[in-house]
């Protein structure tokens, strides 16, 4: 009896740590996209998660209907992305990596700024209607809001999947992946695919952001979600959507293990660090991460 408690028990905090990571996941699928096309790690998504998910909880406040908010939202991550690509991307094009990064550093403290003066500084609650009762699946309690993030990502995931490879847009993302300047030797325009996967990511940062806002409270410190995704593009490569959904129910699972059943013995609290021990490890035995791309460079 005690063991199959035990089992129980064990089975409940993996399956927890597993959706955990999905949310993860979430985040680190947008710094796919902006790094698959570009090269670019784009530090400000988690202020751009912020923007969308404080513009969207201030509308719906504000007596706006909830699907006109989320219309209106998403409209406004769309003019965001196309503004970053033409006002910070398109001048610093063949720069060096390291110019790229600061330029979106730079970016999220003023995404931030702008947020904060167009819709105040105030904690906001978001409820998205969905009722957190734990389900019972076979003895294992789980959290239905995690459910349902699961299920979003899953679809998300799917969608993305289905329009990299079914489309014309999503073919020429690939092309300009595997050599951007081949790409451009055949025609394809780069600054419009560019402009193409910053709305993408502006999408999917409205939609962790909704998610994580509504978990977490919709708050300045919701774009420091960020920093729990870069273990994620560690382990699962920075290039690889499949690798962030990977990455991130590794990362998940492993902290929540880890706390559980290392946690003791150390005083508890590991869960917050865990995640960059494991990123560590990783980055001395596999740098490319399981599913990136390693980088040849030639003389």
């Amino acid at each position: 009896m005690i063991g199959d408690i035990d089992f129980a028990f064990f089975t409940e905090v993996l399956v927890g740590g597993l959706l955990s990571g999905v949310m993860y996941s979430l985040v680190a699928i947008g710094f796919v996209l902006i790094y698959k096309t570009s090269g670019v790690l784009n530090f400000a998504q988690g202020a751009m998660l912020l923007f969308a998910a404080l513009t969207f909880v201030s509308l719906v406040e504000r007596g706006v209907p909830f699907a006109l908010a989320l219309a209106l939202t998403s409209a406004a991550m769309v003019l965001l992305g196309i503004a970053i690509e033409r006002t910070v991307l398109r001048p610093l094009v063949n720069k060096p990596p390291i110019t790229l990064f600061m330029a979106t550093l730079g970016l999220s403290y003023v995404i931030e700024g702008a947020a904060q003066l167009l819709w105040g500084t105030q904690v906001h609650g978001l409820d998205l209607g969905i009722d957190d009762t734990p389900l019972e699946i076979s003895g294992v309690f789980v959290s239905t809001f995690d459910l349902f993030a699961a299920g979003v990502a899953a679809v998300m995931v799917g969608l993305l999947t289905a329009f990299f490879r079914f489309t014309r847009t999503g073919l020429a993302f690939r092309a300009v992946a595997d050599d951007p300047f081949a790409a451009f030797a055949v025609g394809l325009r780069l600054p419009r695919i560019w402009a193409t996967v910053w709305t993408a990511a502006g999408v999917v940062a409205l939609v962790a952001g909704l998610l994580w806002g509504a978990r977490l409270g919709v708050q300045f410190s919701l774009s420091l979600v960020v920093l729990k995704a870069l273990p994620v593009l560690v382990l699962g490569g920075f290039d690889s959507i499949l690798g962030a959904i990977v990455g991130g129910l590794i990362i998940g699972a492993s902290e929540k293990l880890a706390e559980v059943y290392v946690g003791p013995f150390f005083g508890g609290g590991i869960e917050s660090w865990f995640a960059y021990v494991v990123a560590l490890a990783f980055l001395l035995i596999r740098p490319a991460g399981l599913f990136g791309q390693k980088r040849v460079e030639r003389a």
